[in-house]
């Protein structure tokens, strides 16, 4: 008896958790890109945008786009470990994308800087869950996984400069009192 007493209250309390967090945030399940893969875009847009020719200084892309220069340095390595960008030291030293923009896909970037793209652990590894292949939801998940790949296969950087440069167009077309 007290087994499906405690059983019966552990059921409610779960469900009061998650009706609260559900109507408190009115989201149970949100896929996030981290600040890796946001601040890594916002500095290779950075780039595409100055792209003159001449090296960019982190320190000038941090103080435009307000990110730290600490965290900048920590996303160049892998960016240019990967060949999307490329560094140079000295006077004349600075940073400049080692690809045209058009060739360097949304994809490849949130890949280097956040890894796998899949919702949830067991659509990258399988081996992780006993369910994994006969699983429904894991099907689903994949789904996911592929559409979100396909769609950041989509858009590169010359794309982004696009669409930025039309935010900006917009904006000093608009009329302020």
């Amino acid at each position: 008896m007290k087994n499906n007493t405690q059983r019966s209250l552990t059921k409610k309390i779960l469900c009061d958790i998650v009706y609260k967090v559900y109507h408190n945030s009115q989201v149970l399940f949100e896929m996030k890109i981290s600040t890796r893969g946001r601040y890594g875009t916002r500095m290779l847009l950075d780039l595409a945008q100055h792209d003159n020719g001449e090296r960019v200084l982190l320190r000038d892309i941090s103080l435009r786009q307000g990110i730290s220069l600490y965290y900048l340095e920590r996303l160049i390595s892998p960016l240019v470990v990967s060949g999307i960008i490329r560094t140079t030291r000295g006077p004349k030293g600075g940073v400049s994308l080692a690809k045209r923009p058009e060739k360097i896909k949304l994809s490849e970037v949130i890949r280097v800087l956040e890894g796998s793209t899949a919702p949830v652990e067991c659509v990258k590894n399988p081996m992780v869950c006993d369910r994994s292949r006969l699983c429904a939801t894991r099907d689903i998940w994949d789904e996911l996984r592929e559409k979100t790949d396909s769609f950041l296969e989509s858009i590169t950087i010359k794309d982004l400069v696009e669409r930025q440069n039309q935010k900006m167009k917009s904006d000093k077309s608009m009329y302020y009192i």
